[in-house]
């Protein structure tokens, strides 16, 4: 087996990318080693010293670090991801997805929030799963759509740059009431 892996623009999230399935639909997403408890894939992970978040995506995984160095991580992670494949776990025990949260809108704004998901899932997301992590729709009041960050968007130097410059640009373009965008 041949794991790949690729920086993120997050220098504290490496994504590993195993040539086949992590899950078959949606994303997961841990912070904990107890959040982790219903992946078997994450669980792993997460005994391995330093290991701060783990985000599975349909065909890559991403960790996240603390304070040790990625030298000395990457070897171990590599092992643990090829050992879970080996074993023929799955990557989660439940439902394959944690990423749906509930949503804050007013049912007014029905049409408007459907234009925002429409453009978060044919525009933004594909183009942040590149980088090793997720954005989902959390809300949309009096103009600001709330957006929760996930993988390596969580913490990444750069996500509030991505937030204004990018993603507030193309929605403001598609949807005059979007008047901002915020992390939520």
């Amino acid at each position: 087996m041949f794991i790949q892996t690729e920086a993120t623009p997050n220098p504290a999230t490496l994504k590993f990318i195993p040539g086949r399935d992590v899950l078959s639909d949606g994303t997961a997403d841990f912070r904990s080693k107890s959040e982790a408890a219903a992946s078997p894939l994450a669980t792993r992970l997460f005994a391995i010293e330093g290991v701060h978040g783990v985000f599975l995506g349909s065909d890559f995984i991403s960790v996240t670090k603390g304070d040790i160095e990625w030298q000395h991580l990457k070897p171990m992670i590599l092992g643990a991801i090829m050992e879970h494949y080996m074993s023929g776990a799955t990557a989660t025990d439940e439902e394959d997805s944690n990423d749906g949260a509930a949503e804050n809108y007013d049912p007014e704004d029905e049409s408007v929030v459907a234009t925002i998901k429409e453009l978060l899932e044919t525009r933004v997301r594909p183009a942040v799963a590149q980088d090793g992590g997720d954005i989902t729709f959390s809300g949309f009041r009096d103009g600001v759509v709330y957006l929760h960050m996930r993988g390596a968007c969580s913490g990444c130097p750069s996500s509030t740059a991505t937030l204004r410059n990018g993603i507030e640009n193309l929605l403001k373009h598609f949807c005059p009431e979007v008047r901002s965008v915020q992390a939520a």
